[in-house]
């Protein structure tokens, strides 16, 4: 089996965090969310890094965390929705991994979000305007940065993870 990482990006809502957690089940290894990384290091929820330090010092951090664990071998790596928006991230990620691309609808990324208040792009009315906005943008930085697209909408996280794992060609 590959030991690359094997890198999820997508919107908001696409199901990364959980997918990523039980593919690393399945696969036997282990689990990195870079969002998560960023949050233990600064000791505070992404929500309040943007409120007090903005958007593009959240940004540096990120690839700060990219480089550190794109240069691993064998992780399953949950990229934040906005990983794409820096190319040298892609660039990185690329050079040991297989990125994986979750596509969601702009419809099924508000009904998997809109409760969870912890969506510091989402503070605005109304949401799902921004949600089309926003996905309008990424969407081809996804699609050029994947090595896969999957579908999303109405899967379960355990649905698209067996399907990542047919893809890959593990048991």
């Amino acid at each position: 089996m590959s030991r690359k990482n094997i890198v999820l990006i997508g919107f908001m809502g696409s199901g990364k965090s959980l997918t990523a957690r039980r593919l690393a089940q399945l696969l036997k290894r282990k689990s990195v969310s870079i969002d998560e990384l960023i949050e233990a290091r600064e000791g505070r929820p992404i929500k309040q890094i943007f409120a007090e330090s903005g958007e593009s010092y959240f940004r540096d951090k990120e690839q700060e965390v990219v480089r550190e664990v794109a240069g691993e071998d064998g992780l399953v790596i949950d990229c934040g929705g906005g990983v794409v928006l820096n190319p040298h991230n892609i660039t990185r990620l690329k050079a040991n991994g297989i990125i994986i691309h979750l596509n969601v609808s702009a419809q099924w990324a508000y009904e998997r979000v809109k409760n969870k208040g912890t969506r510091p792009l989402l503070n605005v009315e109304p949401p799902k305007e921004r949600i089309r906005e926003l996905l309008k943008e990424r969407q081809p930085l996804y699609a050029q940065a994947a090595d896969m697209t999957l579908e999303t909408d109405g899967k379960t996280v355990e649905e698209v993870a067996k399907e990542i794992v047919f893809h890959l060609g593990h048991d």
